[in-house]
């Protein structure tokens, strides 16, 4: 069990290609501004036109997939997992060989919210994080699956996405604070979302209460908390490092909660009405039912 377990702790934050991992515009696939404004323009275009081809023709029933989504959320959940462990690891690593160097001002919990100034987007940490900003991409797919599934295309499903993968990508370019917290809330919580959608896709009973949505609240209202910690520690602390994209993230952040409150709102009032519904339904037939038997009698 010792050795399994240092074999994983070496693979996951002692390995030479994570260790001496950097984020490098010539070396790292996707790195360049240009590839993420072209990749969101392609995924923004694809959702549109695979939208608008179904409504022109017409197509009531859902496109069978057969097990390609439960494969993918199966995927995800298992790249979440791993990116979870990495990164804890990985963390705990870079806080044992760096602490020497920022201990007098800074406990570990406060350089998990605020690098230092000059911190560079290299090592362990940064290598998980690349590997989180990679499996964005693969969440891509998700829409595309809602469309042909539900035929559906709302405002938050097509720039739910594109906006997390903005901010994964700032968090590398700007070696930006906050990004350890927040791919470990992140990445559990994907790995229990995408695990359930697995579970459920393979036939398995739901659960009593909604998993997805109580997971996503819970995820904002970390990222929320974590948020002004960091703010709180840039200006009492001497400054945090990538402050600038910080800003720019939480705009980001604001705008993805808005979204989603809105989102959230819309169908809990369509669960509401279409429940509304359905009992004046049943009291419309009761007293039909009352009515007839009064007439027989």
């Amino acid at each position: 069990m010792g050795s399994v377990l240092q074999s994983v702790t070496y693979y996951m934050s002692e390995h030479p290609s994570i260790v001496g991992f950097r984020w490098s515009h010539s070396q790292s696939w996707g790195s360049t501004w240009s590839f993420l404004v072209s990749s969101i323009a392609i995924y923004i275009t694809a959702s549109l036109f695979l939208h608008l081809t179904l409504l022109l023709f017409r197509r009531r029933r859902p496109v069978p997939l057969g097990p390609i989504p439960a494969i993918h959320s199966l995927a995800v959940a298992l790249v979440s997992a791993a990116v979870f462990l990495g990164i804890l690891l990985a963390a705990a690593a870079e806080i044992r060989d760096t602490r020497w160097f920022w201990r007098r001002s800074k406990t570990p919990l406060q350089w998990l919210l605020c690098f230092p100034l000059g911190t560079r987007p290299s090592g362990r940490v940064f290598f998980w994080s690349y590997v989180f900003y990679l499996s964005r991409f693969l969440q891509l797919l998700r829409t595309f699956f809602s469309i042909l599934r539900r035929r559906k295309l709302t405002f938050y499903r097509l720039f739910h996405h594109p906006i997390l993968l903005s901010m994964s990508f700032l968090w590398l370019e700007f070696s930006q604070s906050f990004q350890v917290l927040a791919i470990l809330c992140t990445s559990l919580v994907y790995s229990v979302v995408y695990g359930y959608r697995f579970w459920v896709a393979v036939g398995l009973p739901t659960a009593c209460f909604p998993i997805i949505v109580n997971c996503q609240i819970l995820l904002l209202g970390c990222n929320l908390v974590c948020h002004l910690g960091v703010l709180l520690l840039h200006f009492g602390k001497g400054g945090c490092n990538g402050i600038g994209a910080w800003v720019f993230n939480s705009v980001l952040n604001g705008a993805l909660l808005l979204l989603f409150l809105n989102f959230y709102v819309k169908m809990h009032l369509k669960r509401k009405t279409g429940k509304k519904s359905l009992d004046d339904d049943s009291s419309t037939h009761s007293n039909s039912g009352r009515g007839e038997s009064r007439k027989d009698q």
